[in-house]
């Protein structure tokens, strides 16, 4: 079974959001799978 996701709220500069979109786009992500990638190591 594949783990619960929680809802969480947080603030981040504007200018690395969209820094991490951009990222996300080309990595063909969403920017949230994106954030979960970076958070467990995955990438640099």
């Amino acid at each position: 079974m594949k783990p619960l996701k929680a809802k969480v709220s947080i603030t981040i500069d504007h200018n690395i959001v969209g820094e991490l979109k951009d990222l996300a786009d080309e990595d063909d992500r969403s920017l949230s799978q994106y954030i979960n990638m970076m958070i467990l190591g995955s990438k640099p």
